[in-house]
């Protein structure tokens, strides 16, 4: 019996992103549980969705996703930021996060999935 896909939350406000991640996450047998465009789409689906991993923009319009990141925190569900942005434009407090640098390929997301389904 296999095991069952992962399911993953996108918080991405560039469609075509969030639909790339979305077919990369496809072929590294996972599901994308929900897609996020707004921090209050994602705060809402943080808060109450089921997945299992998320995958974090930086930022959604210039605003931080931190709020989102407590969320998750809280609940104890793995996540990474995603962004273009250097490490060093992180706030201290998620030092511990995986950073998913823009732009990336398959492989580089895979490696952060691999983390992520370790720490949680």
């Amino acid at each position: 019996m296999t095991a069952a896909p992962r399911q993953v939350l996108i918080v991405e406000d560039e469609f075509l992103v969030a639909m790339l991640i979305g077919d990369m996450l496809a072929d590294l047998d996972c599901t994308v549980a929900a897609t996020a465009a707004s921090l209050d789409d994602a705060l809402e689906t943080a808060r109450s969705g089921a997945f299992d991993f998320a995958l974090l923009d930086l930022r959604l319009k210039g605003t931080a996703t931190y709020p989102v990141a407590d969320v998750l925190r809280e609940r104890g569900i793995s996540f990474a930021f995603v962004t273009g942005f250097s490490a060093v434009a992180i706030d201290p407090a998620y030092a511990d996060v995986p950073i998913l640098q823009k732009p990336f390929r398959r492989t580089d997301l895979a490696a952060i999935l691999a983390r992520l389904s370790r720490s949680g």
